[in-house]
């Protein structure tokens, strides 16, 4: 999911968000394995005996901890630990049994049938099978404005819902009893018990919102279902969780406490490692300052880990100059990714000529030439003339606040102005801030990540399919790469498939309405005794098995 604050978050990586799945090239539904804690990291003998409080930083404030109203990394991280999907992704990378003790699924892989197992919110009230049915049909529900409410468009009938085209009742979610969750998709979806375990796939506890639509936004008001509570959130500063003792699974849990200051300075928040005030610095949560990776490489102390992202600009193609794709274009190509990669990120990212990441690549030659400046001045010239231009209107560069982003955008500023001979100015925002004004379309040029919500191209193409998508931003739309978007959802042969993604890959290329950067590592320091925390393959984290030595 998520956009990386850091991608996004790095949403989604250099400092960013995005959610984590697998095998979305799957042809049949996985059959969960049983979530036992055997299964995750274990914690040794020792672990029982220190006390058992986990210190990390975030970077920004969560925008929300409501998994309903979720759309970044920072926020899904804390709602990850604090709710239990119907599955919940394990260490192994694939998705377990969570809230559902039992799944069933029909031959046509159309219908799915949870058992809810036993379990309490933290507030003591009993998990049904209808706080998933409320939850789902709440964030397709138009008038929540639910930014993620695409990702359940696989359910029959969601996205008509959403668009105001059927009503929700017409929902393919239905709680048979407070034991039995009944759900029918659109087309056989075979990532689906990925879906389940993301945030916007997790329950609400219908009582408590309808008592207090502000629920999710203070401490004491906050009510999950998952491995942790909320003990205290002094916004801005700090964000304590402690061990929820009505969680199903607390056996599993090893720490008593995850204690999140809120540093926007990654120099800082370095130096509060070094001197013991943190566990962990880094991602996936925040980033690690530029300057300092060469000396943590040397001493051997950084972690990277390559996740399924990208970190991209977006244009708003519908302020000039970049209602112009020639415009779009020149600016894209014009850029030396790998320069901006050996001398400000250094920790093995890879230029992105496409949008799809390696992990789940269509096309392994990329789109286009990385730094073609004979083209991106031919394309630039031809663009302007069409617009009548001799000279391009003032430019803006819009990024949230990150000492890497602010990096990267002076460095690529500086390369439009000399290869261009473009002037571009560069206006920097606090994250929740920025977000809106994305959504709002008050941005020439934005930076934003996106770090995979499971493994397969959809994910990161779906993004772009309707003009007002939630997660959209660019205000483009194309019919054809709708289309084929929908072509591939009934395509069961995977290659035909994959041919008919990679042709939508090629018109969004075409048409640029973002621009490529680069695909994402992961970097982060840990103190030695911290285990257990496990890091999707997309960049998520999940504290739930984590504990210190």
């Amino acid at each position: 999911m998520k956009k990386n604050v850091f991608a996004l978050v790095s949403s989604i990586a250099v400092l960013g968000t995005a959610l984590a799945g697998c095998g979305g090239g799957q042809q049949a539904a996985p059959a969960p394995a049983n979530n036992t804690s055997s299964e995750q990291p274990a914690a040794t003998p020792e672990a029982e005996k220190k006390p058992q409080v986990l210190k990390l930083n975030l970077h920004s404030e969560p925008p929300t901890a409501d998994p309903g109203l979720s759309e970044d990394t920072t926020s899904a991280a804390i709602i990850r630990a604090t709710f239990d999907g119907l599955t919940r992704i394990g260490a192994d990378g694939k998705p377990h049994e969570a809230a559902a003790e039992k799944v069933e699924v029909s031959e046509d892989m159309l219908t799915y049938k949870f058992t809810i197992r036993d379990a309490k919110w933290s507030n003591g009230d009993p998990v049904t099978a209808h706080d998933f049915e409320f939850a789902w049909k709440r964030a397709l529900d138009p008038k929540t404005g639910a930014n993620y409410a695409y990702q359940l468009y696989y359910i029959k009938n969601g996205e008509k819902a959403n668009k105001n085209e059927a009503k929700l009742d017409d929902v393919g979610v239905k709680a048979l009893d407070d034991k039995t969750l009944e759900v029918k998709l659109e087309n056989p979806t075979p990532f689906f018990l990925e879906l389940t375990a993301f945030p916007t796939y997790f329950p609400v506890n219908k009582k408590v919102l309808e008592s207090n639509e502000k629920w999710a936004g203070e401490a004491k008001t906050h009510v999950g279902n998952g491995p942790f509570k909320m003990e205290s959130w002094e916004h801005k500063s700090k964000l304590v969780l402690v061990k929820n003792e009505n969680y199903w699974d607390k056996d599993a849990v090893k720490l008593d406490r995850i204690e999140f200051s809120m540093v926007e300075d990654e120099n800082t928040e370095l130096s509060m490692f070094e001197n013991g005030e943190l566990d962990w610095a880094g991602a996936p949560m925040s980033a690690l300052p530029t300057d300092a990776i060469p000396a943590l490489k040397d001493q051997g102390k950084i972690t990277t880990q390559p996740i399924a992202g990208t970190y991209w600009y977006k244009f708003n193609v519908e302020k000039p100059p970049f209602d112009n794709v020639k415009i779009r274009k020149a600016f894209a190509y014009s850029i030396n990714r790998q320069a901006l990669i050996d001398n400000i990120l250094q920790t093995g990212q890879l230029p992105a000529t496409g949008a799809v990441p390696p992990s789940m690549v269509l096309n392994a030659n990329g789109y286009f030439k990385d730094n073609d400046l004979e083209t991106a001045k031919k394309l630039l010239e031809e663009g302007m003339k069409e617009k009548g231009l001799t000279k391009l209107p003032p430019i803006t560069l819009s990024y949230n606040t990150s000492e890497a982003h602010k990096k990267i955008a002076e460095a690529i500023q500086d390369q439009w102005k000399k290869n261009l001979g473009v002037e571009v100015k560069l206006e920097n925002k606090e994250w929740k801030v920025y977000l809106e004004d994305m959504h709002e379309g008050n941005f020439q040029i934005g930076r934003m990540g996106w770090l995979g919500d499971f493994n397969d191209p959809i994910n990161f193409l779906e993004l772009y399919k309707d003009k007002y998508g939630g997660n959209n931003d660019t205000r483009w739309e194309n019919p054809k790469f709708k289309e084929l978007l929908n072509q591939s959802a009934l395509e069961a042969d995977p290659e035909k498939r994959k041919k008919i993604l990679a042709d939508a890959e090629q018109i969004l290329m075409d048409e640029m309405p973002i621009m490529p950067i680069y695909f994402y590592t992961n970097s982060w320091v840990q103190k030695e005794n911290v285990k257990g925390v496990v890091i999707g393959g997309l960049g998520d984290v999940d504290w739930k098995w984590a504990y210190v030595e």
